[in-house]
């Protein structure tokens, strides 16, 4: 790292000098495009950059069949993250539960039983029995559990998804995107690394009955580890996919395929595209130093800056060489500075073009120096010349 007075620091990956820069910026980025997927709508995203790979009809609001139960776990999650629900707390069944139809985890009115159970049916045997007795434990009654649900979507930016029920059964104005699936997803997988497991378990047994997850990826390719498959006649076939593999992970949304079949190829099509011509790399470790700037009338004279967050690229493959990434630091910092204030920024680019970008905050606080100091750094200010006299 390069410090120069007044300027921006420039940091270049892997010993970038001028002796390879050369060909290597009039070389052209040439990635094929993505296979022809068979879906009303569909998608694939880095998990850790969010950047997206492929996509068509994204946006499209489409009806989620059981791939709404992506959401209601979510919620469910967040309860028990917030100390509001325990894995061990009882649920009692209530008649409306047990007598939902469609695909069922087989539990009985009156009976009580573990959330942990109730969230496995959800997850592996698609129980729209078990959806239902969450949102009710929960939220009292579904359309109670629904507004949480909306709340979230809203929160997570999900901008084209609206939830009426639970569970996905054919409801009016109950609809999401292939985009919004994504985000989704991409926040489970985030907040609830320890829960997500779950998602990639082949089968569950409960009340002497034994399922199998609807997820064909999870036994065709053992780095895919989730997520959740959904029909109705209205959805079609549709599969929220993720594997991770060599350090990377993917996150692909298939709506509206023709047969269980169709989505898990598509998903799988879709995977493997990203996988073979795409690369993701971790260029800088969040909480940690990676500039010191000067602080005037602070009662410290320096401050280290960093990310609130690992900074990750997304690149075509073979290109890691290429990149390129630019510390901006703000001029005159003055005490006193909170920890986590936005002092700069840092931009990662890949011929020219940005593929990545983060703010510069604060690592630490600084609090305003003595009088001396205060009076001593405001006449050094003045006398400092402007950039380029």
């Amino acid at each position: 790292m390069i410090l120069f007075k007044n300027l921006p620091v420039l940091l270049f990956f892997s010993l970038l000098i001028a002796t390879t820069a050369a060909n290597a910026e009039d070389a052209e980025i040439t990635t094929p495009a993505a296979p022809t997927i068979a879906a009303s709508g569909y998608i694939l995203m880095n998990y850790d950059t969010g950047k997206v790979l492929a996509e068509n009809n994204a946006d499209v609001k489409l009806a989620p069949a059981s791939l709404t139960k992506i959401m209601s776990v979510y919620v469910v999650f967040r309860e028990i993250s917030n100390g509001h629900l325990h894995l061990n707390d009882l649920v009692t069944i209530s008649q409306k539960a047990w007598e939902t139809p469609g695909s069922r985890m087989f539990i009985e009115v009156g009976n009580q039983v573990k959330v942990e159970d109730l969230l496995k049916g959800v997850i592996i045997q698609s129980g729209n029995d078990a959806s239902v007795a969450l949102a009710e434990h929960i939220a009292g009654d579904e359309t109670t559990f629904a507004d949480m649900m909306n709340q979230h979507a809203e929160r997570l930016g999900m901008k084209n998804s609206h939830f009426q029920d639970s569970n996905g059964l054919p409801i009016d104005n109950h609809y999401t995107t292939a985009r919004d699936l994504a985000i989704l997803s991409q926040a489970l997988i985030k907040e609830f690394p320890d829960y997500y497991r779950w998602f990639s378990q082949k089968e569950f047994t409960f009340n002497n009955i034994v399922q199998h997850n609807r997820n064909q990826l999870l036994s065709r390719d053992e780095t895919v580890d989730g997520i959740k498959t959904g029909f109705t006649d209205a959805a079609g076939y549709c599969l929220v996919a993720s594997a991770l593999r060599n350090d990377m992970r993917l996150i692909s949304v298939v709506m509206g395929a023709s047969s269980p079949n169709a989505r898990a190829n598509e998903n799988q099509n879709l995977l493997n595209y990203g996988f073979r011509f795409f690369e993701a790399h971790k260029l800088y470790q969040g909480k940690t130093s990676l500039a010191e700037a000067r602080v005037w009338k602070g009662d410290t004279k320096n401050l280290q800056l960093g990310l609130a967050e690992d900074l990750y690229a997304t690149i075509p493959r073979g290109h890691y060489n290429d990149l390129k990434a630019v510390i901006n630091i703000d001029k005159k910092i003055t005490a006193p500075v909170k920890e986590g204030t936005k002092l700069g920024t840092v931009n990662v680019t890949l011929k020219n073009e940005v593929v990545a970008n983060k703010d510069l905050i604060a690592l630490k606080s600084v609090e305003q120096g003595n009088i001396f100091q205060r009076i001593y750094d405001s006449a050094m200010m003045m006398l400092e010349k402007p950039d380029g006299q």
